[in-house]
């Protein structure tokens, strides 16, 4: 007798108000086989993925695990047949240690510490380094990832659905990721692999669904596919190449200098002499691994830690690292944070009124909103980054991960920024939305803004950037130009393994340029 398949989908439908979200979906995967579900940002991808896990459930459909016809009513009840998914949004409380976290997910018959101790060990196993300890709190967004993923693993699962995993991922986490997922798939686990990344589609997983409007619209082999047919499936065309333009930058608009800050977390990273100048028509970026500092930087740098000198961030001319958020706006400063619901969303209020965190010009004298004008506003911003929502009344919280990540990058965007700060800023997007979103950010540098962009992504660090550094450590890199740079350098780096580069680069110099290189910040 043939094994029957993991898992089969058959007529899966589920409607909200104004969207089919999934319209008839068929869907098989194999036992040991990763499969990946590929789609443009509202294509109805993870919704399925929460009605296979019990998190939502459906209008029509039958669904079948290992050949029996099962009704998933919870994740409770997945997690008994043997589902386990890593969520693109992430579901930790965050009161709560990393330890507690896991075990909520696990047999209660264990103890917590044994729960902590394999967490360690698959953290040590799986290059995914986490203290059990931590509040979740304290982590960063590429931290609780891991955490997510250590949670899945440590289930022992016969079906693992994974929804962006490697969004806020190293390339170095990413490929031992890869290594055990692989594993993973060897030993009998079946495998539904959601991913923007064509090329890790390409190297990782056997077959394809693909999907567009909430329809399936075709099952290919990725091996056997490009990038660009892949693209073509997805989008229907391929994503526009991105025209770099040289350009001679300004003058300075943020200046860094001696930057030094003692955590506010016993879990955090302290700051060390962090020096660091973005100039009018520059693009610089900031590599590394989650939990090295970047947190720390963002938070002194938009005003939400206010403990620094006056005069050790300079915006504009101005000293600023005493100044509260809304005076870094008035400067002419936006910022896009790596939490997208929490931070750069209310995720119960509307599109529109989400534009008031940061835009005043809906406001009109003695407070009154210009409701008109706010939703005008919201509407321009949903058609011009092709936001998939249900109008600028959509709470927040109803889009998917990448359509909310594009308005808000399109709200701060369209303020014309003099300087716009942005951690991640294509974390979850498709790409024909990664592509906007790039040539935007270069548009943005081309019109004189200075664009600092904080990501974990080399590729895309590498493709809009003028200039990288490193943060390990709590210590931010000199800073090297993007032409002058290479993807294994900069791996390095993100080690803290720059110092003896830069010794060799200052002793290959002549002495009066060794003599300035030193003195600069």
């Amino acid at each position: 007798m043939t094994t029957p398949p993991r898992l089969q989908l058959a007529g899966i439908t589920k409607r909200y108000p104004g969207v089919v979200a999934n319209d008839g979906v068929a869907l098989t995967v194999q036992p040991g086989e990763i499969h990946a579900v590929l789609g443009e940002n509202g294509a109805g991808k993870s919704t399925l993925m929460k009605i296979i896990y019990g998190a939502v459930k459906p209008d029509a459909g039958e669904l079948r695990f290992d050949g029996q016809p099962v009704h998933v009513r919870s994740p409770q009840e997945a997690r008994q047949l043997g589902i386990a998914m890593v969520f693109q949004h992430f579901s930790l409380f965050e009161t709560l240690s990393v330890a507690e976290n896991v075990w909520l997910g696990l047999a209660r018959a264990l103890p917590l510490a044994e729960v902590a101790r394999r967490i360690t060990e698959t953290a040590a196993a799986y290059g995914l380094d986490i203290d059990p300890a931590r509040p979740v709190h304290t982590l960063g967004v590429g931290e609780m990832q891991r955490v997510e993923i250590i949670r899945a693993l440590l289930a022992n699962p016969r079906l693992l659905i994974l929804d962006e995993p490697t969004s806020v991922l190293t390339p170095q986490a990413v490929d031992k990721l890869f290594v055990t997922l692989r594993q993973l798939a060897a030993e009998g686990c079946s495998i539904l692999y959601i991913s923007h990344k064509l090329h890790e589609i390409r190297a990782l997983c056997s077959a394809c669904t693909v999907m567009r409007g909430g329809k399936v619209t075709g099952v290919c082999d990725p091996r056997a596919e490009s990038n660009a047919s892949l693209s073509r499936l997805m989008i229907g065309a391929e994503p526009p190449a991105l025209e770099h333009h040289e350009r001679a930058p300004g003058a300075p608009v943020l200046q860094v200098s001696q930057l030094a800050l003692k955590r506010e977390s016993p879990f955090g990273v302290d700051l060390h002499d962090v020096a660091l100048e973005v100039r009018a028509g520059e693009v610089v970026g900031i590599a590394g691994v989650s939990g090295n500092g970047q947190r720390e930087l963002l938070f002194a740098l938009s005003g939400e830690d206010r403990r620094a000198p006056a005069a050790s961030i300079s915006i504009a001319g101005q000293p600023a690292g005493h100044l509260p958020p809304q005076r870094r706006r008035a400067l002419g400063l936006h910022f896009v944070p790596e939490e997208r619901l929490g931070r750069g969303a209310v995720p119960e209020m509307s599109l529109a009124h989400n534009l008031l965190l940061t835009r005043r010009e809906a406001v009109g004298r003695l407070g009154w909103l210009r409701t008109g004008a706010l939703k005008a506003q919201a509407a321009d911003i949903i058609g011009r980054f092709r936001v998939k929502a249900a109008g600028p009344g959509a709470p927040a919280r109803s889009l998917s991960g990448g359509n909310l990540q594009k308005y808000i990058m399109g709200r701060e965007i369209d303020a014309r920024p003099k300087l716009l700060i942005v951690s991640q800023p294509t974390w979850g997007v498709d790409v024909g939305a990664a592509a906007q979103i790039r040539a935007e950010i270069l548009a943005l540098r081309d019109a004189g803004c200075a664009v600092l962009v904080v990501s974990e992504e080399l590729d895309e660090l590498f493709e809009i950037c003028d200039a990288l550094h490193v943060i390990a450590k709590g210590q931010l890199s000199p800073a090297v130009a993007r032409q002058g740079a290479t993807v294994e350098q900069i791996g390095e780096w993100m080690s803290g393994l720059w110092h003896g580069d830069v010794q060799r680069h200052l002793n290959r110099m002549e002495p009066h340029d060794r003599e300035a290189a030193h003195a600069a910040p």
